[in-house]
């Protein structure tokens, strides 16, 4: 059996643009990462927030705590029939002529011995969960209403309509009734701030002649001789708008609730040792058996492969305790595929080989194709 774990994560880390080779990269350009708050300790302390943080605030409601038993379970076995030889050959030759170095003559010359159909099934268990963490945040103020009266709401009481099931999703709102406006920690409310390039001077080393004042034997004309210029960054001020209060010199500072939606799958492929690579499935579609979709679902009990029951209720168990106490869980789907796999043995050149046709698209796995050309040998 083969058991694989597919968690979304979206919170993975993407990389800010970095400058082409031999561009001009501006020193007072500092990619923001995170909120732009002041410190915490400059902070006032809003009740029921006063551990602010990246850590998930545990819901006030954790929903329905044990799912429903299923009314009827399926009731039929489902067995796969083994395709024909005809479209076994057809699959096969196909394979063949996608593949530059192979020949299509054993393809179309073997003998088939033996036909098996492989009863193998999906079981994907999808658990789509609400998460959400608290922090302070800040804007530019421009004279802007400041909302700091009144109790602010508890975190899992703000209503945020729920996007689309089953879809990875973030959005940020602002807590009601913790505004508050502070001087900008960045520039220390002058709104502006010391160009770096030019560490406040306005003028920088001529990039001409290289702070000399002199080309070969001639003065150097871009700096008058004096080897430096004015700052290209500042424009000879000493000094850049702060980029963090917009030259205001004061924020608007709140409490941001970033809410995160997750799909968190769980999938299983059940195989009777075949000798197939089952991580060829990944892509390939099968025939639905069951779907179930519940606010909790209850594991599959019932299925004619035990083996699927048993994933099904390890699956279950696992999502609920790793998202039942930290999360909200706000819908579960489980699904059972059947994907069609052909064993086919066959004869040529009084040799016996075995290749497999696998999927509703019929695509051919063989690892001992018999004719390869010297390339194909070699690799």
């Amino acid at each position: 059996m083969d058991r694989t774990h597919l968690l979304s994560d979206q919170d993975e880390a993407h990389p800010g643009p970095s400058c082409p080779a031999g561009s001009y990269a501006d020193p007072n350009t500092v990619a923001k990462d995170g909120a732009t708050a002041p410190p915490a300790d400059m902070m006032p302390v809003v009740p029921g927030y006063e551990s602010l943080g990246p850590y998930v605030i545990p819901p006030s409601d954790f929903g329905p705590t044990q799912p429903q038993a299923p009314s009827r379970a399926p009731e039929r076995r489902f067995d796969i029939p083994a395709i024909t030889e005809e479209l076994a050959q057809e699959a096969f030759i196909k394979y063949a002529s996608s593949k530059c170095c192979y020949s299509s003559k054993p393809a179309k010359e073997m003998v088939f011995t033996d036909l098996q159909s492989l009863n193998t099934y999906r079981y994907r268990l999808e658990t789509f969960t609400e998460s959400r963490t608290t922090e302070w945040d800040s804007e530019p103020y421009n004279g802007q209403v400041v909302d700091g009266f009144g109790v602010a709401p508890a975190p899992w009481s703000i209503p945020v309509p729920i996007p689309s099931l089953f879809q990875d999703c973030q959005k940020a709102v602002r807590v009601p009734h913790t505004s508050t406006v502070k001087g900008c920690h960045s520039c220390l409310n002058l709104g502006r701030s010391a160009c770096r390039r030019c560490v406040n001077s306005g003028r920088t080393q001529c990039a001409f002649c290289g702070g000399m004042g002199r080309t070969a034997s001639n003065r150097c004309s871009p700096c008058h001789g004096s080897g430096m210029t004015r700052c290209h960054s500042c424009g000879g001020v000493g000094s850049i708008t702060c980029t963090t209060c917009k030259g205001q010199g004061k924020l608007l500072c709140f409490i941001k609730l970033k809410i995160t939606w997750k799909n968190n799958v769980y999938v299983a492929v059940i195989d009777k040792g075949s000798g197939f690579p089952v991580e060829l499935l990944d892509r390939i579609s099968g025939e639905k058996l069951l779907t179930d979709m519940a606010p909790m679902v209850y594991p599959v009990v019932s299925f004619p492969d035990s083996s699927v029951n048993a994933e099904s209720e390890s699956a279950v168990r696992e999502h609920q305790a790793q998202f039942a106490t930290t999360c909200r869980i706000l819908q579960q789907r489980q699904t059972i595929e059947l994907i069609p796999i052909t064993r086919v043995h066959y004869v040529w050149n009084e040799k016996t080989h075995i290749y497999f046709v696998y999927g509703t698209e019929h695509k051919v796995y063989t690892k001992d194709y018999p004719v390869k050309c010297c390339c194909c040998s070699i690799l």
